[in-house]
This record gives C-alpha cells, sequence and structure tokens, in this order.
C-alpha cells in the first residue's frame, strides 16, 4: 500500500504523558504531519500559551484565555518532551491519501498566524478536543460517530482529581472551584479532553490505528486510574491547622484569628460569586462550595453584632454543605474535610 512506501506521506497521533509542572498534570498531544514531499516532519499542536500575552492575567479572570497553534520539527519537539522527562507514544494512522491532504491542508492553515489563536476552555476547547476535531473532520465524523453515544468512563471531575491528587495545593483549589458542571455524566467524545483517552479510544477502534509504539518512557509516577479517597488527608490537615492555630494564639489573640479567617472565606467566596455570574467560567456556576466560603463571613470579620450568631450560621451551612458532599450532584467531600473544621471553631472562637 502507499503507506508502506518509505516516502509515502504519513500522519501520527502523539500522546505526551503528565510532567511535574502543574500545567503539564492532564498531559498533551499534537498530530505529526510526516511528507517529504512538501517538506514537512512536523508536530502540529493546539498547546501554547504566552505569559506575556496581552492582558493574559484578565483573560485568565474573566475565562477568555487564548492559546495559540504551531508546527515545529518533530525531533525538536520530541526532544523538548524527553528533557522534560515526560512520555511520548506515537501512534500512525490509516489514512488515505484523501484524507491524509485534507488533515494536512488544516493544520497548515491552522498555524498560519491570522488563523492560529483560539479562545481556550478547559473540557471543551483545550489541545486534545482540537486535536480531536483535526482528525474526526478528516475522517468525515466517524470518531464522533462512534464515540458520542458511548457513555464515558470517567466525567470531567474524576479525571481532574485523579490526575492532580498528587498535588495537594493544586487539587484543593481546583476542587474549592468547581461546581456541577463537571459532575454530570459525559460522552466518550467528550470524554478525549483527556489526550490519553483519545490515544487509547483510537487504539480499541482496532481499525484505525496501524503501528503503536512507545518512543519514550518517562520515569514519572503515572497518575491512577481512577481518583483515590482523600478527604481523610484534608480532614487530617484541618486539624493540624487549627492544632497550628492553637499554638498561635499564644502570640496572637485567637479572636482576631478567627476574625482573619472568617475575612479571608467571604472575600473568596465573593470571588466565586465573581467566577459564576461575571465571567466565562461555565464550570463555577452553582458551586455549592458557596456554603463554606460566604461572602455573609465578612460580616463576622468586621461586626460584631453578627459575630454572635457565627457559630448558629456556620452550622447550619455545614450541615448543608455535609448534606451536598453525600450527595451525587457535586463531589465536594475533600473541601468540606478541609475547612468545615476551621469554620466550626472560628465561629466556636467568636461566641
Amino acid at each position: 500500500s502507499a503507506q508502506a512506501q518509505p516516502d509515502a506521506p504519513e500522519a501520527w497521533l502523539v500522546t505526551y504523558g503528565p510532567g511535574e509542572i502543574y500545567w503539564q498534570r492532564f498531559g498533551h498531544n499534537a498530530i505529526w504531519i510526516r511528507d517529504p514531499a512538501r517538506g514537512l516532519d512536523h508536530a502540529f499542536n493546539f498547546g501554547f500559551f504566552d505569559f506575556e500575552q496581552e492582558r493574559f492575567f484578565l483573560r485568565f479572570l474573566q475565562g477568555r484565555m487564548l492559546y495559540f497553534s504551531a508546527a515545529q520539527p518533530v525531533r525538536e519537539e520530541f526532544a523538548a518532551y524527553i528533557d522534560e522527562n515526560r512520555s511520548i507514544r506515537a501512534q500512525k494512522l490509516d489514512l488515505d491519501a484523501v484524507q491524509l491532504t485534507q488533515l494536512t491542508r488544516y493544520l497548515v492553515r491552522e498555524v498560519q498566524p491570522e488563523n492560529s489563536d483560539n479562545l481556550y476552555d478547559y473540557y471543551r476547547n483545550n489541545c486534545s478536543t482540537r486535536v480531536r476535531d483535526a482528525l474526526d473532520q478528516a475522517l468525515g465524523g466517524s470518531i464522533q460517530g462512534e464515540n458520542g453515544a458511548l457513555p464515558g468512563q470517567q466525567n470531567w471531575r474524576d479525571h481532574t482529581r485523579r490526575l492532580t491528587q498528587a498535588d495537594f495545593w493544586l487539587y484543593l483549589g481546583l476542587e474549592t472551584v468547581l461546581g456541577p458542571q463537571v459532575d454530570r455524566p459525559i460522552s466518550r467524545w467528550d470524554e478525549m479532553f483527556i489526550p490519553g483517552v483519545l490515544a487509547d479510544a483510537l487504539a480499541d477502534d482496532g481499525s484505525l490505528v496501524l503501528e503503536d509504539r512507545l518512543v519514550f518512557e518517562s520515569n514519572l509516577e503515572a497518575p491512577p486510574e481512577r481518583p483515590g479517597r482523600v478527604w481523610p488527608v484534608y480532614l487530617l490537615a484541618s486539624l493540624v491547622a487549627l492544632a497550628l492555630a492553637w499554638l498561635l494564639s499564644r502570640w496572637l489573640p485567637a479572636v482576631f484569628l478567627a476574625r482573619a479567617w472568617f475575612a479571608l472565606g467571604g472575600l473568596a467566596g465573593a470571588a466565586m460569586l465573581f467566577f459564576w455570574f461575571g465571567t466565562d467560567h461555565m464550570v463555577a456556576a452553582w458551586n455549592m462550595n458557596l456554603l463554606l466560603f460566604n461572602p455573609l463571613w465578612l460580616a463576622f470579620a468586621f461586626w460584631k453584632k453578627a459575630a454572635r450568631f457565627a457559630l448558629q450560621w456556620t452550622a447550619v451551612f455545614g450541615i448543608l454543605a455535609v448534606s451536598v458532599a453525600l450527595s451525587p450532584g457535586q463531589y465536594s467531600a475533600d473541601v468540606v474535610a478541609a475547612f468545615l473544621p476551621i469554620n466550626l471553631f472560628a465561629a466556636y472562637v467568636l461566641n
């Protein structure tokens, strides 16, 4: 076949494993086009961003981050990922000449300066979904046709949890700001926002992958296949924090520490409301963690009359938060374990 000829053009799906830096936790992917007649031996991907882009931080807050597409020689790209100690999996795709030409033209067009920017979404429009969509377009919609109606093995939160649970603060931060949108059931197609899931889905298809090779194997610990039960760790951390606060109260009044905690909690709640109503972060909507981080806490911090009722209100909101944690609507057990004991103790101090 034409695919077997030494100089025949080829398309490979390349999947990079997770790295050590927080934005590398979910992995990455690219499409490698090798076409000697066109002078191409490049990896095309959609996952670049620039901290120095205009209004980067504001765009991040608004949920309107711009990522850009780019292509670079595959040797250079592989060398960079090997230097980061990230695994590289390459899958040769069974595309006919028409499909491969269409895919190549699309990729070349997407990396042109006038087309390269794209509005990033963590779950619906990221590096992996754009690779998925490019391949699906070249294949006439067959990937979505086969996977769009299949239920995902895990939802968006499950994947987020399992890929970040080794990082104490990143995990807790994400669990705090993510609302129930990430808990809803998703399809196998949606699940391909994870590069590794896309690679496995194409391999499982049985007809699309001609060759599946591990170009480089990282010695980093692989993330778990499923999220673990980590709320006891956060409960223990909460109790340790309370013990440290008790020691610190020998130098700073306990009431001052309690008011400072409620001030932080109230500001955090105001920020969560901003992300819900004032930004494009759809995953921040209807976040029941507002039961633990509530703008009303600011009254406990700065108004003595309100502080007298702190214990009653935090207890009521705490019961509601535990109820949410026990329900299937939004997974919040880790956040409840981490912050409810501190809320209750701070309220007790004010009373």
